[in-house]
C-alpha cells in the first residue's frame, strides 16, 4: 500500500509539474520580452538582432526589445542574462565570442555550458577580409607579401576577446606575419577605424558588404569553405593561398539555464519561424548570410565545439587579454 500511495504521489507530482508547466507555455510571453546584444550598437551582431526581433513580435503576440549591454568582450551582457529570472523574458544574443571567452579569460563569471540553456543557432555568418583603399592590396597574397615586407607595421582593427581578433590573430599564426592588433569596443568603432584608415585592416562579418560595395572598404577575401552568393567575385581566404583557414560568426538565442523546457520549445519555434521569413532571410543572404535555424540541441552541441575549436586557437596565436 505505502508503494503504491508513494506511486500515486510521484505521478500526481509528474502531471501536475506538466500542466504547470504546458500552462506556462501556452501564456508565455506576459510582457516584453528583452533581447540582450553583448556588444555596443552598430555591429554585426547589432543588425542581426534587430532583424530577427523586427520578425518575431507579431508571432509571440508581445514586443521583443533589443537591448545592447556591452562591455568586456561580451562578459558583461552574458552576464546579466546568465543571473536573469529565467521565465524567457530576457534572453541572450548568443554568438561565437560566448565560446571564445572560455579559454581567453581566466575567470568568468558564468559557466556557457551551465549557465544557459541553448535555444537556437539562428544565423551564421563568414567573416571578409577587407583593407582600407590606400592600402596597396587586392589580394590575400598581396596583404602578405606587404605584412612580410613590413613586419609589425601594419595595423589591423579588431576587439579584445571578438571574431575581429581571433580572425585575424589565426591569419596571423597561418601566413606568419605580425598584423598588429588595435583593440575597438565592438565592430561598430572598428568599422569606422578601418574606413579612416586609422587602422586598415580588418577581418569581420556580413556588416562590411554595403562598405565595400560602396567602395568605402576594398574586400579581397571571405573567410567561409566556398564563394558567397552574395560576393560571387570575392575569393574565399583558403583559395588565395591558405588552405585550411576558415573563420565564421554565428548568432542564435541562450536563455538562463532554468528556464523551463516548453518556454524553450516555444521559443526555438518561434524565433526560427521569424529568421526563415522570405524578407528577412531575403536580407542575410544578401550580406553573405546563412539561416540555420537549428533545434536546442544542435544549438548546445555547436557551443561545446565552438569552445573546444577556439581553445586550440587561442593557444597556438598566443591570444590574451591584459
Amino acid at each position: 500500500m505505502r508503494l503504491c500511495a508513494g506511486l500515486f504521489r510521484i505521478i500526481s507530482f509528474t502531471l501536475l509539474a506538466g500542466f504547470i508547466y504546458d500552462s506556462w507555455a501556452q501564456a508565455f510571453p506576459t510582457k516584453p520580452v528583452r533581447y540582450i546584444v553583448p556588444f555596443t550598437a552598430g555591429g554585426g551582431a547589432d543588425a542581426t538582432a534587430r532583424m530577427l526581433a523586427a520578425g518575431i513580435g507579431d508571432h509571440l503576440g508581445q514586443q521583443v526589445v533589443v537591448e545592447n549591454r556591452g562591455g568586456v568582450g561580451g562578459i558583461v551582457g552574458s552576464e546579466f542574462v546568465a543571473r536573469a529570472v529565467p521565465d524567457g523574458h530576457i534572453l541572450l544574443l548568443g554568438t561565437a565570442n560566448l565560446a571564445m571567452s572560455v579559454s581567453l579569460f581566466r575567470k568568468l563569471p558564468f559557466n556557457p555550458t551551465k549557465d544557459f540553456r541553448c535555444v537556437s543557432v539562428l544565423v551564421r555568418t563568414p567573416s571578409i577580409v577587407a583593407v582600407h583603399p590606400s592600402l596597396p592590396v587586392k589580394s590575400i597574397r598581396d596583404l602578405i607579401a606587404l605584412a612580410k615586407a613590413n613586419p609589425g607595421k601594419i595595423d589591423y582593427a579588431g576587439g579584445a576577446g571578438s571574431t575581429l581578433q581571433f580572425g585575424t590573430e589565426l591569419l596571423n599564426v597561418m601566413a606568419k606575419i605580425n598584423l598588429v592588433h588595435v583593440p575597438y569596443n565592438g565592430t561598430g568603432p572598428a568599422l569606422i577605424a578601418a574606413m579612416s584608415g586609422e587602422a586598415p585592416v580588418i577581418i569581420a562579418p556580413g556588416a562590411l558588404v554595403p562598405y565595400i560595395k560602396s567602395g568605402k572598404l576594398r574586400g579581397i577575401a571571405i573567410t567561409s569553405k566556398q564563394r558567397s552568393p552574395a560576393l560571387p567575385d570575392l575569393p574565399t581566404v583558403a583559395e588565395s593561398g591558405l588552405p585550411g583557414y576558415e573563420v565564421s560568426q554565428w548568432y542564435g538565442v541562450l536563455a538562463p539555464v532554468a528556464t523551463p523546457e516548453p518556454v524553450v520549445a516555444r521559443l526555438n519555434s518561434e524565433f526560427v519561424k521569424s529568421a526563415n521569413m522570405p524578407d528577412i532571410k531575403a536580407r542575410f543572404i544578401s550580406e553573405a548570410s546563412e539561416v540555420v535555424g537549428s533545434t536546442p540541441d544542435e544549438c548546445a552541441a555547436n557551443l561545446k565545439s565552438e569552445i573546444e575549436k577556439w581553445a586550440k586557437v587561442v593557444k597556438s596565436a598566443g591570444i590574451h587579454v591584459e
